[in-house]
């Protein structure tokens, strides 16, 4: 076979260079036709869309063509035409082709037929082919550009928060454990207790829930940081908005207070969505008529209005009127509840119908580090609320007062021995500062229309499933 250098799918199908001889490599979608002429719907990953190959079967004979079949992967040199059907502007009558890996039609699981989302996750390793995972983990792609060029453009700073800690950022104590000791027979003290002096760290150490408290210190030198990393968590749950394993993008902003912060969240937000309807369509259009059929309306819906700003208090005063007026939610209603998802949904969906951002919660159920609010029960803490996902951002006003902060550690359980050094960014010039947390998954929950989580991770990490 002649050697020239490959086009990809994504730009033959655009290029109007009728005539020239192209070459592709991609994965064979489908075979159809007749004893004269073959039709090979070939795709390379770069778009949602195959190049249809057109293939005299006489030239190449109907046995070098047999093993071309749904999953094998080809190369194919080819004259670039314009094409006679519809939907597409080209294709490419073969000249060449090279056979680089078969696929046996009664082995490869991926033929052409639905299959259901959980057998696809069985088989990880090759949902990626699939026009439904080629989509997702493009808009992945596309949202972590974006949340580097609209922290980048505004003049943050990337900073990189270690993954092994010996804080609990959280203080849910729903960390996994890192250790070299033998866990069938660990070194034990005269109590009893695990001895982690002898342990590689010298200490307990986990896998980190948040890179928040290191960003602190960051942006309490560099003015406005961001995180974008793994984050872990070792809830047993097996819902559909839960992973053990993933992603946190965390800004931190020296001077921000509440208000600033909740605008940052708004711009960041529609940055991200507006990214996605500018570069990512083919691939939502396909979502959209596949799956949701009102994604796009949604996403769209989103840029068109201000976010709602709303206390905690009038949230609450809003959901036991409906109540009242005859709703019925799972989980009960007063202040001083932590809203459960329903709940913010209700005031997303229904009441306000758009997305609103919930501030002032009640200090006992939110974080040590938020910033008190005068009235010495609620906190400067937000929560941004979505239609279909609910909580999609949380964060708050950091708490700058020292004497303030160690109380409220004390008051939580905090040891302050462990957080000595996330103390003294009070002592040593303190300033005001906010953040807030997004999860990656949560978004992609968003703008890909999915319903649960572990389709919008590659390899999701859940209670008893660590295949792949």
């Amino acid at each position: 076979m002649k050697t020239m250098g490959r086009t990809k799918i994504v730009d033959v199908l655009k290029s109007e260079a009728f005539g020239t001889t192209v070459n592709v490599k991609g994965w064979v979608r489908t075979r159809r036709g007749s004893k004269q002429v073959s039709f090979i719907a070939l795709n390379d990953g770069s778009t949602i869309n195959n190049v249809q190959i057109v293939v005299d079967v006489e030239k190449f004979g109907e046995d070098f063509l047999k093993p071309v079949t749904t999953g094998a992967c080809i190369s194919v040199n080819g004259l670039l035409v314009q094409s006679q059907g519809q939907g597409q502007n080209a294709e490419i009558q073969a000249t060449e082709i090279e056979i680089y890996g078969t696929a046996d039609p009664v082995a490869y699981p991926l033929q052409k037929k639905g299959h259901s989302m959980e057998f696809l996750r069985e088989i990880a390793h090759l949902r990626p082919r699939t026009n439904t995972f080629g989509a997702i983990f493009r808009l992945r792609h596309h949202m972590a550009i974006a949340i580097h060029k609209f922290f980048h453009d505004r003049g943050f700073f990337y900073f990189h928060t270690p993954i092994i800690t010996g804080s609990d950022c959280e203080g849910a104590g729903l960390m996994f454990q890192v250790t070299t000791m033998n866990i069938n027979n660990p070194e034990r003290s005269e109590d009893g207790q695990v001895n982690y002096e002898n342990d590689f760290f010298g200490k307990e150490t986990g896998l980190t829930v948040s890179g928040q408290l290191e960003g602190e210190l960051a942006a309490m030198a560099l003015g406005a940081i961001y995180t974008f990393g793994p984050t872990f968590r070792a809830e047993n749950s097996n819902t559909p908005r839960h992973l053990a394993e993933f992603w946190m993008i965390e800004p931190e902003v020296a001077f921000n207070e509440i208000a600033e912060n909740m605008q940052l969240a708004e711009d960041f937000i529609k940055y991200c969505i507006q990214w996605a309807l500018d570069n990512c369509m083919d691939d939502i259009r396909f979502l959209n008529d596949m799956f949701d059929k009102g994604l796009i309306e949604r996403l769209q819906g989103v840029m068109k209005h201000d976010f709602i700003r709303l206390t905690y208090t009038e949230g609450i005063r809003i959901l036991e009127e409906a109540v009242a007026g005859g709703h019925k939610f799972e989980f009960p209603i007063y202040w001083g509840a932590d809203l459960a998802s329903e709940h913010e949904r209700y005031l997303v969906e229904a009441h306000f119908k758009r997305p609103v951002i919930l501030t002032d919660y009640p200090k006992e159920i939110k974080s040590f580090y938020m910033k008190q609010n005068e009235d010495g029960k609620t906190v400067r803490a937000m929560d941004v609320l979505f239609p279909k996902i609910g909580e999609i951002i949380g964060g708050s006003q950091r708490e700058e007062d020292y004497d303030k902060l160690c109380t409220r550690a004390d008051e939580m359980g905090v040891p302050r021995k462990d957080m000595w050094w996330y103390l003294d960014t009070r002592r040593f010039g303190t300033a005001p500062h906010s953040g807030f947390g997004l999860g990656f998954e949560r978004l992609l929950l968003f703008v890909t229309g999915m319903s649960n989580i572990r389709d919008v991770i590659p390899f999701p990490r859940t209670p008893n499933n660590a295949e792949f």
